[in-house]
């Protein structure tokens, strides 16, 4: 067997998935930047092949955002994958070490707080949406 082909659908199948509930793919530095440029909030869920990302963080990330409030953006960056583009959104993260996977909450291209792995992987799916919500509560308007 391949390992690289296995390891290749499960990426597929966790861009799928993010991709799948609404989050935009940043997979340039480039892209990274023109995204984090735009006004308002933008909540960005930095996706990993891990157990605790396809157990809990992508179905928060799909989940959470199914609320009054939510980010007026909803983009992806992919660890391990997707290098140059995380390592430039984590540019961006001041304060906060690299975790992954992770959500981040900008506003105006300023990090206002993360949810890191350590808060994902101790957790439920719920307990998860339930921390984004609540930013979303503090930080975001009504849909």
């Amino acid at each position: 067997m391949d390992f690289n082909i296995y390891m290749e659908d499960f990426v597929n199948q966790a861009r799928t998935e993010i991709s799948g509930a609404g989050y935009e793919e940043l997979k340039t530095p480039e892209e990274v930047d023109q995204a984090f440029s735009r006004a308002g909030t933008t909540l960005v869920a930095v996706n990993s092949i891990c157990g605790c990302a396809g157990g809990v963080a992508r179905p928060a990330a799909a989940n959470s955002i199914h609320y009054d409030k939510r980010p007026d953006h909803l983009v992806t960056v992919f660890a391990g994958q997707d290098r140059e583009a995380t390592e430039r959104a984590r540019s961006y993260f001041e304060g906060y070490p690299p975790s992954s996977p992770s959500f981040a909450l900008l506003k105006d291209g300023e990090i206002v707080t993360m949810v890191e792995r350590h808060e994902i992987e101790s957790s439920t799916p719920m307990e998860v949406v339930q921390k984004l919500q609540g930013l979303f509560d503090e930080h975001c308007q009504e849909v």
